[in-house]
């Protein structure tokens, strides 16, 4: 197998060891065995379980960021990208892979190599966001990346809620809902009125 179908691979393995026990209680002899490799060969690829761990981090966190750029470029009416913003959060945990849960459930959150994965990603969510609320508001930078990560915060633990609790309500739905919060939020702040706005 050429070396990088082996690395995706491997990868999809140590996913599915992570997600099911964390990455305390996983071993890198189950993962080998998952990937039907011998324990050298999956250390050619990473040196150790962390540097695999710290792989499978910017999978998600790059497959995330993605998801959110693809939902806010999607279309100019501020309304529709505040529901398919929230709605990307929604897909990503629905996800059957259960990829978010190295994100949003990790037991090694407070390593220094992963919290720094992760608050690049609320940085990197935040600031598309944040850019839109400020040139629609007319808030300043800082005030619009406050209100960016909350909209963030929201549809984050709103969408870990909704999976857990097997509900019935659908997911476009139960995302609309957030989204309709966050939006009546966001639309409370005065619009500033753009050059093109003005009659003349």
């Amino acid at each position: 197998m050429p070396r990088g179908k082996r690395r995706i691979h491997l990868l999809r393995a140590a996913q599915e060891v992570f997600v099911q026990h964390g990455y305390h209680a996983a071993a890198m002899d189950e993962i080998a065995v998952r990937a039907g490799v011998s324990k050298p060969v999956l250390y050619q690829h990473f040196p150790g379980k962390l540097e695999l761990y710290l792989a499978l981090i910017d999978t998600a966190t790059d497959e995330l960021q993605a998801r959110v750029h693809r939902a806010l470029a999607a279309t100019d009416d501020n309304k529709q990208r505040v529901i398919a913003a929230v709605n990307a959060y929604f897909e990503f945990v629905d996800d059957q892979s259960g990829l978010y849960r190295l994100l949003f459930e990790s037991d090694l959150a407070n390593d220094p190599a992963v919290r720094d994965r992760l608050d690049r990603l609320t940085e990197a969510s935040s600031t598309e966001i944040s850019a839109i609320i400020s040139e629609d508001t007319g808030l300043s930078h800082e005030e619009s990346a406050l209100l960016a990560v909350g909209l963030i915060g929201i549809a984050q633990v709103t969408a870990r809620y909704w999976l857990s609790a097997d509900g019935s309500i659908p997911r476009t739905t139960a995302a609309e809902l957030v989204a309709t919060l966050g939006w009546r939020g966001i639309r409370g702040f005065p619009r500033r009125e753009h050059p093109d706005d003005q009659i003349t």
